[in-house]
Protein backbone atom coordinates (compact mmCIF):
# COMPACT_ATOMS: atom_id res chain seq x y z
CA UNK A 1 0.00 0.00 0.00
CA UNK A 2 1.31 3.69 -0.63
CA UNK A 3 1.78 5.39 2.32
CA UNK A 4 1.70 8.91 -0.05
CA UNK A 5 -1.30 11.49 1.16
CA UNK A 6 -4.43 10.54 -0.83
CA UNK A 7 -4.47 13.45 -3.61
CA UNK A 8 -8.26 14.32 -2.51
CA UNK A 9 -7.21 18.22 -4.26
CA UNK A 10 -7.67 18.46 -7.92
CA UNK A 11 -6.95 22.16 -9.21
CA UNK A 12 -7.89 22.02 -12.91
CA UNK A 13 -6.98 25.35 -15.80
CA UNK A 14 -9.59 26.20 -17.39
CA UNK A 15 -10.11 28.34 -20.04
CA UNK A 16 -12.22 30.38 -22.16
CA UNK A 17 -13.46 27.46 -24.11
CA UNK A 18 -14.80 25.33 -20.99
CA UNK A 19 -15.23 21.59 -21.15
CA UNK A 20 -14.16 21.88 -24.59
CA UNK A 21 -10.18 22.44 -23.96
CA UNK A 22 -10.60 19.56 -20.64
CA UNK A 23 -9.51 16.37 -21.31
CA UNK A 24 -11.35 13.39 -20.03
CA UNK A 25 -9.40 12.75 -16.40
CA UNK A 26 -10.51 16.36 -15.64
CA UNK A 27 -14.37 16.40 -16.42
CA UNK A 28 -14.44 13.43 -14.33
CA UNK A 29 -12.95 15.28 -11.64
CA UNK A 30 -15.24 18.05 -11.59
CA UNK A 31 -18.24 15.49 -12.15
CA UNK A 32 -17.02 13.63 -9.27
CA UNK A 33 -16.16 16.48 -6.62
CA UNK A 34 -18.60 16.60 -3.80
CA UNK A 35 -17.22 20.65 -3.88
CA UNK A 36 -15.75 22.72 -6.67
CA UNK A 37 -14.12 26.01 -5.63
CA UNK A 38 -13.79 28.79 -8.79
CA UNK A 39 -14.62 32.27 -9.66
CA UNK A 40 -17.67 32.91 -11.00
CA UNK A 41 -16.75 33.19 -14.48
CA UNK A 42 -15.05 29.43 -13.91
CA UNK A 43 -17.71 27.81 -12.44
CA UNK A 44 -20.27 29.23 -15.16
CA UNK A 45 -17.75 27.73 -18.18
CA UNK A 46 -17.98 24.70 -16.37
CA UNK A 47 -21.52 24.44 -15.03
CA UNK A 48 -22.53 20.98 -17.19
CA UNK A 49 -20.08 19.22 -15.44
CA UNK A 50 -20.80 20.32 -12.13
CA UNK A 51 -22.82 17.38 -9.96
CA UNK A 52 -21.60 18.55 -6.48
CA UNK A 53 -21.53 22.42 -4.92
CA UNK A 54 -19.95 25.00 -6.21
CA UNK A 55 -18.48 27.58 -4.10
CA UNK A 56 -17.49 30.87 -5.51
CA UNK A 57 -14.34 32.98 -3.75
CA UNK A 58 -15.12 34.78 -0.89
CA UNK A 59 -13.24 37.72 0.01
CA UNK A 60 -10.91 37.72 1.55
CA UNK A 61 -9.36 35.15 -0.45
CA UNK A 62 -8.03 33.35 2.81
CA UNK A 63 -11.53 32.13 3.56
CA UNK A 64 -11.99 30.11 0.85
CA UNK A 65 -8.64 28.75 1.68
CA UNK A 66 -9.94 28.05 5.20
CA UNK A 67 -12.75 26.14 3.51
CA UNK A 68 -11.01 24.03 1.38
CA UNK A 69 -8.54 23.11 4.10
CA UNK A 70 -11.32 22.20 6.88
CA UNK A 71 -12.60 19.79 3.63
CA UNK A 72 -8.88 18.00 3.64
CA UNK A 73 -9.38 14.16 3.09
CA UNK A 74 -13.15 14.53 0.81
CA UNK A 75 -12.52 15.14 -3.10
CA UNK A 76 -12.48 18.76 -3.87
CA UNK A 77 -11.54 20.41 -7.11
CA UNK A 78 -10.71 24.14 -7.72
CA UNK A 79 -11.02 25.72 -11.15
CA UNK A 80 -8.66 27.85 -12.05
CA UNK A 81 -7.61 30.36 -15.21
CA UNK A 82 -5.11 28.32 -17.35
CA UNK A 83 -2.17 27.57 -15.82
CA UNK A 84 -2.94 27.52 -12.16
CA UNK A 85 0.97 27.56 -10.44
CA UNK A 86 1.48 30.93 -13.28
CA UNK A 87 0.42 33.89 -11.18
CA UNK A 88 -2.56 31.90 -10.42
CA UNK A 89 -4.26 30.19 -7.07
CA UNK A 90 -2.04 27.10 -7.26
CA UNK A 91 0.92 29.11 -5.48
CA UNK A 92 -1.53 30.59 -2.82
CA UNK A 93 -2.83 26.98 -2.08
CA UNK A 94 0.41 25.15 -1.86
CA UNK A 95 1.82 27.25 1.42
CA UNK A 96 -1.23 25.39 3.02
CA UNK A 97 -1.92 22.22 1.30
CA UNK A 98 1.24 19.67 0.76
CA UNK A 99 1.93 19.68 -2.39
CA UNK A 100 1.30 15.37 -2.66
CA UNK A 101 -1.94 16.02 -1.54
CA UNK A 102 -2.96 17.80 -5.09
CA UNK A 103 -3.55 16.66 -8.51
CA UNK A 104 -3.03 19.59 -10.79
CA UNK A 105 -4.45 19.62 -14.20
CA UNK A 106 -3.13 22.77 -15.91
CA UNK A 107 -4.07 24.43 -19.24
CA UNK A 108 -1.97 26.94 -21.30
CA UNK A 109 -1.31 30.05 -19.18
CA UNK A 110 -2.68 33.19 -20.82
CA UNK A 111 0.81 34.09 -21.45
CA UNK A 112 1.92 31.08 -23.62
CA UNK A 113 -1.62 32.16 -25.47
CA UNK A 114 -1.05 35.27 -26.08
CA UNK A 115 3.00 34.29 -26.61
CA UNK A 116 1.46 31.92 -29.45
CA UNK A 117 -0.59 34.20 -30.90
CA UNK A 118 2.02 36.93 -31.53
CA UNK A 119 4.62 34.46 -32.24
CA UNK A 120 6.91 35.50 -29.39
CA UNK A 121 9.49 32.92 -28.04
CA UNK A 122 7.93 32.88 -24.60
CA UNK A 123 11.18 32.33 -23.47
CA UNK A 124 12.70 35.48 -24.43
CA UNK A 125 9.39 37.94 -23.07
CA UNK A 126 9.27 39.42 -19.76
CA UNK A 127 6.33 38.28 -18.38
CA UNK A 128 4.30 40.61 -15.74
CA UNK A 129 1.00 40.06 -14.11
CA UNK A 130 -0.48 43.34 -13.24
CA UNK A 131 -4.06 41.70 -12.20
CA UNK A 132 -4.56 43.00 -8.82
CA UNK A 133 -1.17 44.88 -8.78
CA UNK A 134 0.48 48.41 -9.34
CA UNK A 135 0.90 49.19 -12.74
CA UNK A 136 4.10 50.63 -11.61
CA UNK A 137 5.79 46.65 -11.84
CA UNK A 138 6.33 47.02 -15.34
CA UNK A 139 8.62 49.90 -15.25
CA UNK A 140 11.97 47.76 -14.75
CA UNK A 141 10.88 45.87 -17.96
CA UNK A 142 10.94 49.18 -20.26
CA UNK A 143 14.54 48.63 -22.01
CA UNK A 144 14.72 49.58 -25.68
CA UNK A 145 13.71 46.54 -27.96
CA UNK A 146 12.42 44.41 -25.01
CA UNK A 147 9.08 42.56 -25.15
CA UNK A 148 6.89 42.38 -22.65
CA UNK A 149 3.29 40.63 -21.73
CA UNK A 150 0.89 42.61 -19.12
CA UNK A 151 -1.70 40.55 -17.76
CA UNK A 152 -4.49 43.32 -16.54
CA UNK A 153 -6.87 43.46 -14.11
CA UNK A 154 -9.52 45.14 -15.86
CA UNK A 155 -10.96 47.07 -19.29
CA UNK A 156 -9.41 50.13 -18.03
CA UNK A 157 -6.10 48.45 -17.75
CA UNK A 158 -4.97 48.53 -21.70
CA UNK A 159 -5.67 52.49 -21.51
CA UNK A 160 -3.73 52.87 -18.34
CA UNK A 161 -0.30 51.09 -19.82
CA UNK A 162 -0.45 53.38 -22.84
CA UNK A 163 -0.54 56.26 -20.59
CA UNK A 164 1.99 54.88 -18.68
CA UNK A 165 3.91 54.09 -21.48
CA UNK A 166 3.70 57.89 -23.08
CA UNK A 167 4.28 59.66 -19.99
CA UNK A 168 7.86 57.70 -19.33
CA UNK A 169 8.75 58.81 -23.02
CA UNK A 170 7.75 55.07 -24.40
CA UNK A 171 5.38 56.83 -26.28
CA UNK A 172 5.99 54.81 -30.17
CA UNK A 173 5.83 51.53 -28.10
CA UNK A 174 3.60 48.77 -29.95
CA UNK A 175 0.98 47.59 -27.96
CA UNK A 176 -1.06 44.81 -28.84
CA UNK A 177 -4.27 43.75 -26.41
CA UNK A 178 -5.16 40.19 -26.94
CA UNK A 179 -8.81 40.14 -25.23
CA UNK A 180 -10.77 36.47 -23.84
CA UNK A 181 -8.03 34.25 -25.43
CA UNK A 182 -9.11 30.87 -26.53
CA UNK A 183 -12.79 31.37 -25.92
CA UNK A 184 -15.39 32.81 -28.69
CA UNK A 185 -14.96 36.19 -27.82
CA UNK A 186 -11.16 36.17 -28.58
CA UNK A 187 -10.54 39.49 -30.62
CA UNK A 188 -6.61 40.91 -30.90
CA UNK A 189 -6.31 44.41 -31.85
CA UNK A 190 -3.16 46.37 -32.74
CA UNK A 191 -2.20 50.20 -31.38
CA UNK A 192 0.66 52.78 -30.52
CA UNK A 193 0.89 53.83 -27.18
CA UNK A 194 0.69 57.72 -27.56
CA UNK A 195 -1.98 57.36 -29.86
CA UNK A 196 -4.30 54.89 -28.23
CA UNK A 197 -7.91 55.23 -28.61
CA UNK A 198 -10.65 54.54 -26.38
CA UNK A 199 -11.51 51.34 -27.58
CA UNK A 200 -13.50 49.28 -24.85
CA UNK A 201 -11.82 46.00 -24.06
CA UNK A 202 -12.47 42.74 -22.67
CA UNK A 203 -12.12 42.67 -18.84
CA UNK A 204 -10.20 39.68 -19.32
CA UNK A 205 -7.24 40.97 -21.40
CA UNK A 206 -2.89 40.76 -22.06
CA UNK A 207 -0.97 43.21 -23.35
CA UNK A 208 1.91 42.33 -25.68
CA UNK A 209 3.99 45.29 -25.82
CA UNK A 210 7.24 46.01 -27.95
CA UNK A 211 9.53 48.98 -25.91
CA UNK A 212 10.37 51.59 -28.22
CA UNK A 213 12.05 54.76 -26.08
CA UNK A 214 12.18 57.74 -27.44
CA UNK A 215 14.66 60.94 -26.39
CA UNK A 216 14.49 61.20 -22.65
CA UNK A 217 12.61 58.32 -21.79
CA UNK A 218 13.09 56.72 -18.45
CA UNK A 219 14.94 54.05 -18.90
CA UNK A 220 16.57 52.36 -15.86
CA UNK A 221 20.07 50.39 -15.83
CA UNK A 222 20.42 47.44 -15.41
CA UNK A 223 24.07 48.15 -13.62
CA UNK A 224 23.80 49.28 -10.08
CA UNK A 225 24.23 52.74 -9.45
CA UNK A 226 21.63 54.43 -11.08
CA UNK A 227 22.14 58.09 -11.91
CA UNK A 228 21.37 60.08 -9.05
CA UNK A 229 19.06 62.65 -11.15
CA UNK A 230 16.63 59.57 -11.11
CA UNK A 231 15.92 59.50 -7.73
CA UNK A 232 14.12 62.83 -6.09
CA UNK A 233 16.03 63.61 -3.30
CA UNK A 234 17.01 66.57 -1.28
CA UNK A 235 20.56 65.95 -0.89
CA UNK A 236 20.29 63.25 1.44
CA UNK A 237 21.16 60.30 -0.64
CA UNK A 238 24.40 57.72 -1.26
CA UNK A 239 26.20 58.77 -3.96
CA UNK A 240 26.07 56.93 -7.44
CA UNK A 241 29.59 55.44 -6.73
CA UNK A 242 29.24 55.07 -3.46
CA UNK A 243 25.82 53.45 -3.85
CA UNK A 244 27.25 51.15 -6.47
CA UNK A 245 30.18 50.30 -3.96
CA UNK A 246 27.85 49.72 -1.49
CA UNK A 247 25.48 47.28 -2.97
CA UNK A 248 28.59 45.44 -3.85
CA UNK A 249 29.61 45.10 -0.14
CA UNK A 250 25.61 44.26 0.40
CA UNK A 251 25.76 41.29 -1.31
CA UNK A 252 22.23 40.99 -2.48
CA UNK A 253 20.70 37.29 -2.76
CA UNK A 254 17.57 36.36 -4.46
CA UNK A 255 14.34 37.15 -1.90
CA UNK A 256 16.32 38.33 0.85
CA UNK A 257 15.53 41.15 3.56
CA UNK A 258 17.61 44.63 3.91
CA UNK A 259 16.68 46.76 6.37
CA UNK A 260 18.13 50.32 5.05
CA UNK A 261 18.00 52.54 8.31
CA UNK A 262 18.26 56.28 7.26
CA UNK A 263 16.12 55.82 4.22
CA UNK A 264 17.38 59.52 2.90
CA UNK A 265 15.79 59.37 -0.45
CA UNK A 266 15.90 55.12 -0.49
CA UNK A 267 18.35 54.85 -2.76
CA UNK A 268 20.04 51.67 -1.70
CA UNK A 269 16.80 49.66 -0.79
CA UNK A 270 15.57 50.66 -3.89
CA UNK A 271 18.27 49.63 -6.16
CA UNK A 272 18.60 46.15 -3.79
CA UNK A 273 14.80 46.00 -5.12
CA UNK A 274 15.47 46.09 -8.90
CA UNK A 275 18.55 43.31 -8.81
CA UNK A 276 15.42 40.77 -8.30
CA UNK A 277 11.70 40.76 -8.43
CA UNK A 278 11.84 38.27 -4.97
CA UNK A 279 14.03 40.77 -3.54
CA UNK A 280 12.41 42.73 0.03
CA UNK A 281 13.45 45.79 1.85
CA UNK A 282 12.45 47.65 4.59
CA UNK A 283 13.44 51.65 4.44
CA UNK A 284 13.12 53.13 8.13
CA UNK A 285 13.11 56.97 7.98
CA UNK A 286 12.14 59.32 10.47
CA UNK A 287 11.83 62.29 8.40
CA UNK A 288 7.94 62.38 7.38
CA UNK A 289 8.66 64.16 4.24
CA UNK A 290 11.77 61.85 3.42
CA UNK A 291 9.43 59.19 3.96
CA UNK A 292 6.51 59.65 1.54
CA UNK A 293 9.97 60.93 -1.38
CA UNK A 294 10.50 57.49 -0.89
CA UNK A 295 7.43 56.05 -1.40
CA UNK A 296 7.61 58.18 -4.64
CA UNK A 297 11.04 57.03 -5.37
CA UNK A 298 9.67 53.41 -4.82
CA UNK A 299 6.70 53.51 -7.45
CA UNK A 300 8.77 55.60 -10.07
CA UNK A 301 11.46 53.31 -10.39
CA UNK A 302 8.68 50.56 -10.33
CA UNK A 303 9.61 48.83 -6.84
CA UNK A 304 5.98 49.61 -4.88
CA UNK A 305 6.51 46.68 -3.12
CA UNK A 306 9.18 48.58 -0.64
CA UNK A 307 7.74 49.15 2.87
CA UNK A 308 8.43 52.64 4.42
CA UNK A 309 8.75 53.06 7.76
CA UNK A 310 8.35 56.56 9.76
CA UNK A 311 10.04 56.26 12.84
CA UNK A 312 13.01 56.73 14.98
CA UNK A 313 15.85 53.82 14.96
CA UNK A 314 16.55 51.73 17.04
CA UNK A 315 12.63 51.89 18.78
CA UNK A 316 11.21 51.70 15.14
CA UNK A 317 13.21 48.84 14.22
CA UNK A 318 11.49 46.28 17.87
CA UNK A 319 8.87 44.89 15.66
CA UNK A 320 10.55 44.46 11.96
CA UNK A 321 11.64 40.81 10.37
CA UNK A 322 14.83 40.40 10.67
CA UNK A 323 16.94 40.52 8.35
CA UNK A 324 19.62 39.50 5.87
CA UNK A 325 21.22 42.26 5.26
CA UNK A 326 21.48 46.01 7.18
CA UNK A 327 22.76 49.35 5.16
CA UNK A 328 23.10 51.88 7.12
CA UNK A 329 23.58 55.66 6.06
CA UNK A 330 22.06 57.73 8.20
CA UNK A 331 21.69 58.32 12.27
CA UNK A 332 24.01 55.07 12.71
CA UNK A 333 25.78 56.80 15.69
CA UNK A 334 22.68 57.58 17.56
CA UNK A 335 22.81 55.66 20.95
CA UNK A 336 21.52 52.14 20.34
CA UNK A 337 20.96 52.00 17.03
CA UNK A 338 24.68 49.93 15.76
CA UNK A 339 23.81 47.79 19.06
CA UNK A 340 20.13 47.34 17.33
CA UNK A 341 21.55 46.60 13.93
CA UNK A 342 24.18 43.48 15.04
CA UNK A 343 21.53 41.95 17.25
CA UNK A 344 18.55 42.21 14.35
CA UNK A 345 20.72 41.17 11.69
CA UNK A 346 20.31 37.06 11.22
CA UNK A 347 23.01 34.54 11.96
CA UNK A 348 25.34 34.59 8.78
CA UNK A 349 23.70 38.13 7.73
CA UNK A 350 26.10 40.87 6.90
CA UNK A 351 25.87 44.74 8.05
CA UNK A 352 27.04 47.74 5.75
CA UNK A 353 27.72 51.39 7.81
CA UNK A 354 29.21 54.42 5.81
CA UNK A 355 30.32 56.98 7.38
CA UNK A 356 30.66 60.96 6.54
CA UNK A 357 31.52 62.29 9.96
CA UNK A 358 34.11 61.76 12.22
CA UNK A 359 31.48 60.75 15.26
CA UNK A 360 30.28 57.88 12.57
CA UNK A 361 33.57 57.05 11.47
CA UNK A 362 34.42 56.73 15.39
CA UNK A 363 31.70 54.09 16.23
CA UNK A 364 32.76 52.28 12.74
CA UNK A 365 36.30 52.31 14.09
CA UNK A 366 35.20 50.49 17.31
CA UNK A 367 33.30 48.05 15.53
CA UNK A 368 36.19 47.14 13.70
CA UNK A 369 38.65 46.90 16.55
CA UNK A 370 35.91 44.69 18.21
CA UNK A 371 34.26 42.73 15.76
CA UNK A 372 36.60 42.37 13.11
CA UNK A 373 35.02 43.06 9.32
CA UNK A 374 36.40 45.00 6.48
CA UNK A 375 37.29 48.94 6.31
CA UNK A 376 37.82 50.21 2.69
CA UNK A 377 37.96 54.36 2.58
CA UNK A 378 36.25 55.83 -0.61
CA UNK A 379 37.50 58.89 -2.20
CA UNK A 380 35.81 60.34 -4.77
CA UNK A 381 36.50 63.30 -7.30
CA UNK A 382 34.65 65.03 -10.12
CA UNK A 383 36.35 67.08 -12.73
CA UNK A 384 34.39 70.87 -12.36
CA UNK A 385 35.59 74.21 -13.42
CA UNK A 386 38.62 76.23 -12.35
CA UNK A 387 37.83 79.40 -13.54
CA UNK A 388 38.33 79.25 -17.13
CA UNK A 389 39.80 75.55 -16.78
CA UNK A 390 39.12 72.51 -15.18
CA UNK A 391 40.27 70.48 -12.22
CA UNK A 392 39.56 67.75 -9.63
CA UNK A 393 36.58 68.63 -6.85
CA UNK A 394 36.87 65.81 -4.22
CA UNK A 395 33.59 64.50 -2.39
CA UNK A 396 33.62 64.01 1.37
CA UNK A 397 35.24 60.64 1.74
CA UNK A 398 33.26 57.76 2.99
CA UNK A 399 34.53 55.49 5.37
CA UNK A 400 32.70 51.63 4.56
CA UNK A 401 32.57 49.34 7.40
CA UNK A 402 31.63 45.44 5.99
CA UNK A 403 30.51 42.68 8.44
CA UNK A 404 29.54 39.38 8.30
CA UNK A 405 27.30 38.08 11.52
CA UNK A 406 28.87 34.42 12.80
CA UNK A 407 26.32 31.52 11.99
Amino acid sequence: MSDLPMQWLTIIGIGEDGPDGLGDAAKAAIAGAATVFGGARHLELAASLLTGEGHVWLSPFERSVDEIVARRGQPVVVLASGDPFFFGVGATLSRRIDPSEMRVMPAPSSFSLAASRLGWPLQDVACVSLHGRPLDLIRPHLQPGCRVLALTSDSDGPSALAALLTENGFGQSRLTVLEALGGPQERVTHHVAEAFGSDVFHSLNVCGVEIVAGEGARILPLAPGLDDSLFEHDGQITKREVRALTLSALSPRRGELLWDIGGGSGSIAIEWMLRDPAMRAIAIEQSPERAARIRRNATAFGVPGLTVVEGVAPSALASLAAPDAIFIGGGGSEDGVFEAAIAGVKPGGRLVANAVTLEMEAVLLSAHARLGGGLIRIDIARAGPVGQMTGWKPAMPVTQWTWRKPS
